[in-house]
C-alpha cells in the first residue's frame, strides 16, 4: 500500500526542469536574456513533501504495529507503529521523487552573472549559448 501511493507521487511531482511549465505559466510573456554558460555543476532537487507518503506508512505501521501483543499491547504496537510508518513514509516519499538537477552558472550578454538550479533534463556545458527565460516568478535556462 505504501509503495503504491508514493508510486502515485512520483506521477504527482511537479517539473522543475528548463522544459516544464505549469499550467498558469503558459501562455504569459517572459522576458528572454542571452548568455554563456560560465560553469555547471550537478545538484540533487529536494523530492516531495505532502502528506500523503505520511499517511500511507502511518496506515500501514499502525496495522502492521496493531498485531503485536493484545489489549492494551496492540494499542501501544498501533500508536508506535503508526508514527514510525509516518516517519518513514514521508521519508520514502521525499527520496523516491528527488532528482537530479543541475546548477547553471551564466554570463549574461549584459555581463551580469547568474545562476539558476533546476532539474537536469538538458545537457549544457561550459560555452554553450543560452537563454534565460523569467517570467512569473520562475526562471529556467535552454538552448
Amino acid at each position: 500500500m505504501l509503495s503504491a501511493a508514493i508510486a502515485v507521487l512520483g506521477g504527482c511531482a511537479s517539473g522543475t526542469g528548463g522544459k516544464d511549465y505549469s499550467r498558469e505559466q503558459a501562455r504569459t510573456v517572459q522576458e528572454v536574456q542571452m548568455g554563456v554558460v560560465e560553469s555547471v555543476r550537478e545538484v540533487s532537487v529536494e523530492g516531495t513533501k505532502t502528506p500523503i507518503g505520511a499517511g500511507a506508512g502511518a496506515v500501514v505501521g499502525g496495522v502492521a504495529g496493531s498485531t503485536v501483543g493484545g489489549g492494551k499491547g496492540s494499542i501501544v504496537g498501533a500508536t508506535v507503529g503508526a508514527v514510525l510508518g509516518g516517519l518513514g513514509g514521508a521519508a520514502t516519499e521525499e527520496a523516491v521523487t528527488r532528482q537530479k538537477g543541475v546548477e547553471i552558472t551564466v554570463k549574461l550578454d549584459s555581463g551580469r552573472l547568474i545562476a539558476i538550479t533546476q532539474a537536469a533534463d538538458e545537457v549544457f556545458r561550459v560555452g554553450d549559448r543560452v537563454r534565460v527565460l523569467s517570467g512569473g516568478g520562475t526562471t529556467r535556462v535552454s538552448h
